[in-house]
């Protein structure tokens, strides 16, 4: 019995550092947007920048009260979209969906769905340029190719539920004509975490047809 509540009071001690862990790097990971967040709104802005987000205003989008304005938003989904890494890969993938909700959250919940769906479909169009890159170095047989690119066309859904946290990137809204809440919502995703959801689906789709093609795919995504 005494060992019992030893056992128990060593794995209390340990739930609680761990939970004092994940606060302490959630506070950091906060203080760090909040940081960026500040910097973000001593920057200038180019005018492209300012020029599409009057545009949008002027079609009624909106943010929310406490976020960044809208050309603030805009410039940093600028910048992370055009950002790439030594192999010409972007850093990050990007989806975009807006939404119709009688209320806001509502909206808000079906856009970033659709979001996420959307983020999928643009990780299966930079996978399959990646396989397509194999076949062109020579580490690929065009048939190999094929059947890879078979799999990643197959695995949207897949793909889409192997997705983890992402990044917000801008949200806004408008009221529509019959008062509906209209939410649109963009956001980011790690490359190389997009590469091993990516490769997570694709491998539970090759695996299903009974081909043994695992080395060849982690080739085609720099595994």
């Amino acid at each position: 019995m005494k060992k019992l509540i030893m056992v128990a009071m060593a794995l209390i001690v340990a739930c609680s550092a761990a939970m004092a862990q994940d606060a302490k790097e959630l506070r950091k990971e906060r203080e760090e947007i909040r940081k960026m967040a500040k910097s973000e709104l001593k920057a200038k802005v180019d005018k492209n920048t300012k020029k599409e987000a009057k545009r949008l205003a002027k079609e009624g989008w909106q943010v929310k009260p406490g976020t960044l304005p809208m050309e603030k938003q805009l410039e940093r989904a600028y910048l992370m979209q055009y950002e790439y890494d030594e192999n010409n890969f972007p850093k990050y993938i990007m989806g975009e969906a807006s939404s119709v909700g009688e209320n806001y959250d509502a909206a808000r919940t079906a856009a970033t769905s659709l979001a996420i769906t959307n983020l999928a479909g643009q990780i299966q169009t930079e996978v399959s340029a990646l396989v397509e890159n194999t076949v062109a170095n020579k580490q690929l047989t065009p048939d190999e190719a094929a059947s890879i690119t078979e799999s990643v066309l197959a695995s949207k859904n897949l793909i889409s539920q192997s997705i983890g946290r992402t990044i917000p990137v801008m949200e806004c809204f408008r009221i529509t004509k019959n008062k509906n809440n209209e939410v649109l919502i963009r956001i980011a995703y790690n490359a190389e975490m997009a590469k091993a959801a990516a490769k997570k689906a694709v491998r539970e789709d090759l695996e299903k047809k009974g081909e043994n093609l695992h080395e060849q795919l982690d080739k085609a995504l720099g595994f």
